[in-house]
C-alpha cells in the first residue's frame, strides 16, 4: 500500500500541488541596471515585456495578459566585461499551470584583445538527453542519429490531449546569489531539485529531425539539477573565463512504459506495478545500467560581431559548425573572419566527470573518475525539431532584448542570430557513459579575449529608445507565436 500511494502521489497529487504554487515576487528590470557593476534578481520577463509595451503605446494581445516567466537573473559589468546570465525558475499561465523547464544562458558583451572589436557571445544550455547506443552508432559512448534518442524534459507541455492526469510540477528553484571577493571573480547559479521529467523518443537525423508526441516513454525524477558558474576577469591578461559546473542528480523515480496502466516503476529498492505490487529487486540502477542507458547535456554557443561574421574550429584545424567533431581532448575556438581569435570552450582541461554510487555509499561522499566523451553535432537535427522546442524557442526568442542596454549597436544583428539556432556556431553534446543514473559532476571551460584596457560602461545613446521598442514588438509576437501555443493547438496571432 506504502509503495501504491507514493505511485499515487507522483502521478496525480503533485499535478495540484504545482497548479496551487504561488508566484515568486519578482522584480523590475530597468535599463539603468545595466550601468551598475553587477545586479542580481527574479526578473517577471513578461511583466517587463508589458512594461515597455505600455510605455511606448504597444498594443499586447489579450492571451499575453496574464502569463509571467519568472527568470533569475545576474549581471557582472567590470573591465569593459558584460554578461548577463538567465535562468527560468518558472512559467504560469492565464489558466493556472505552472511550468518549469531548466533554461540556462549567458550573453556577454566585451572588445576583443587585437582589434577592440565589439563581440555578443550567447551560450545556452538546451536539454538533458538519455540514449541507447545500437549496432550502428557512429559515435560510441555519443548520442548520434543511429542510437535511441530519450530527450529528458521537466513538464513544460499541455498533456491534456492524452486524457491522462500527470504531474505538472514535482520540484523547486533555489537560486544561488552573486558574490564576489575582489570584483574580478564572481561566482552565481541556480538549482533545480526534485526535477521531475518526461523521457520523449527523439530523432536527430538532419534531413528529417523529429520526435514521438504521442505518449511519452519514462517519466522520471531527478534527486537536481544544479548550474554553478565562476567568472573570473584578468584584465592584464586580456582574458575573461567562465568555469561552468553542471551537477546531475541521481535518479530517485523511474516510470517505463506506453500507457498509464503498463508502466514499471523503479525506485532504489526494486520494480513495482502500477497497483503497487513488488515485481522483482530490480532497482532503478539496475534497469538503466541493464538496459545501456547513458546521459548527455546539449548546449549550444553563437557569436555576432558587427562588421564581420565567426567561425569555430578544433586546434587541429577541422570546422565545428554543423558538423560532428569528437572535441574530448581539445578546444573550439572561434575566430573572426579575419583571423583574430575571440573566444576558445575548452574541453580537454576537465574531460573527466566524477560519478556518486548511491548504492555503494548512500552519503554521497565519495566518487570515481570517468572520461566523458565531447562532440559537436549536426544543427539540423536539434533547430530542425521545432516543435520539441517550442518553449525553448518562445523564450530564448526574447533574450537578445538586453543587448539593446549592453551594446545597442549590436542589437539587431543579435536578434536575428544568437536566438536562432539554426544559426549557431555549433551545437555539442556531452555525455556520461558509466552512469547508471547516479549523480555526475562536470565543469568546462570557456575562454573570452578581451581588450587588456577598457572604460566603464556608456550610457544609452539617444536612438536606444527606438531599438526597445523594436525589441518589445519581436519579443510580443515571438512569446504569442511560439510561447502561448501548446504542441496540439493552432498558433494564435497577435492581433
Amino acid at each position: 500500500m506504502k509503495n501504491k500511494n507514493l505511485i499515487a502521489i507522483l502521478l496525480i497529487g503533485i499535478a495540484f500541488i504545482g497548479m496551487l504554487t504561488p508566484l515568486a515576487r519578482a522584480d523590475s528590470l530597468v535599463k539603468t541596471d545595466f550601468e551598475e557593476e553587477s545586479f542580481s534578481k527574479t526578473v517577471d520577463y513578461l511583466d517587463y515585456v508589458r512594461a515597455y509595451a505600455t510605455l511606448n503605446g504597444i498594443q499586447t494581445p489579450q492571451d499575453f495578459e496574464n502569463w509571467h516567466a519568472n527568470m533569475y537573473m545576474t549581471y557582472v559589468n567590470n573591465s569593459g566585461v558584460k554578461l548577463l546570465y538567465a535562468g527560468l525558475e518558472d512559467i504560469t499561465t492565464d489558466e493556472s499551470a505552472y511550468l518549469r523547464i531548466p533554461m540556462q544562458s549567458f550573453i556577454m558583451h566585451y572588445k576583443t584583445n587585437e582589434n577592440n572589436r565589439d563581440v555578443i557571445l550567447s551560450s545556452t544550455f538546451l536539454m538533458l538527453m538519455a540514449f541507447n547506443e545500437t549496432a550502428n552508432s557512429l559515435y560510441p559512448d555519443s548520442p548520434d542519429k543511429n542510437d535511441v534518442l530519450f530527450a529528458s524534459f521537466s513538464l513544460g507541455f499541455d498533456l491534456a490531449a492524452l486524457s491522462a492526469t500527470l504531474p505538472v510540477l514535482n520540484s523547486k528553484t533555489e537560486t544561488i546569489p552573486l558574490t564576489s571577493t575582489n570584483k574580478f571573480e564572481w561566482t552565481w547559479g541556480m538549482k533545480y531539485t526534485n526535477l521531475t521529467a518526461l523521457w520523449w523518443r527523439t530523432w536527430i537525423d538532419p534531413g528529417n529531425p523529429r520526435y514521438q508526441n504521442s505518449w511519452p516513454l519514462g517519466l522520471t525524477v531527478y534527486d537536481e539539477l544544479t548550474f554553478t558558474y565562476k567568472l573570473t576577469i584578468d584584465p592584464g591578461a586580456g582574458t575573461a573565463t567562465l568555469q561552468e559546473n553542471h551537477v546531475i542528480g541521481r535518479m530517485k523515480h523511474l516510470f517505463i512504459g506506453i500507457i498509464p496502466l503498463l508502466w514499471v516503476y523503479y525506485n532504489s529498492t526494486g520494480s513495482y506495478g502500477m497497483l503497487g505490487g513488488k515485481i522483482s529487486d530490480e532497482t532503478i540502477h539496475n534497469y538503466i545500467q541493464n538496459n545501456g542507458l547513458e546521459m548527455s547535456i546539449v548546449n549550444f554557443h553563437t557569436s555576432v560581431m558587427a562588421d564581420h561574421e565567426t567561425y569555430s574550429k578544433t586546434e587541429s584545424g577541422q570546422s565545428v559548425t554543423d558538423s560532428e567533431a569528437l572535441v574530448t581532448d581539445t578546444s573550439i575556438d572561434t575566430y573572426a573572419d579575419d583571423g583574430e581569435k575571440i573566444f576558445r570552450a575548452d574541453f580537454g582541461t576537465k574531460k573527466s566527470y566524477n560519478l556518486y554510487n548511491y548504492t555503494e555509499d548512500p552519503t554521497e561522499t565519495e566518487f570515481e573518475t570517468y572520461d566523458s566523451t565531447t562532440r559537436t553535432t549536426k544543427i539540423g537535427g536539434f533547430s530542425g525539431n521545432a516543435g520539441l522546442f517550442a518553449y525553448h524557442i518562445g523564450l530564448m526568442k526574447f533574450l537578445p532584448a538586453v543587448v539593446v542596454h549592453m551594446h545597442p549597436a549590436l542589437f539587431a544583428k543579435a536578434a536575428s542570430t544568437i536566438a536562432n539556432m539554426s544559426r549557431a556556431n555549433y551545437f555539442y553534446t556531452v555525455a556520461y557513459p558509466q552512469y547508471s543514473g547516479y549523480r555526475v559532476e562536470q565543469d568546462p571551460t570557456f575562454t573570452a579575449y578581451i581588450a587588456a584596457s577598457q572604460s566603464s560602461t556608456p550610457s544609452i545613446p539617444a536612438g536606444a529608445a527606438g531599438l526597445v521598442i523594436l525589441a518589445v514588438v519581436i519579443i510580443a509576437v515571438v512569446i504569442v507565436a511560439a510561447v502561448l501555443v501548446t504542441r496540439r493547438q493552432p498558433i494564435r496571432q497577435a492581433s
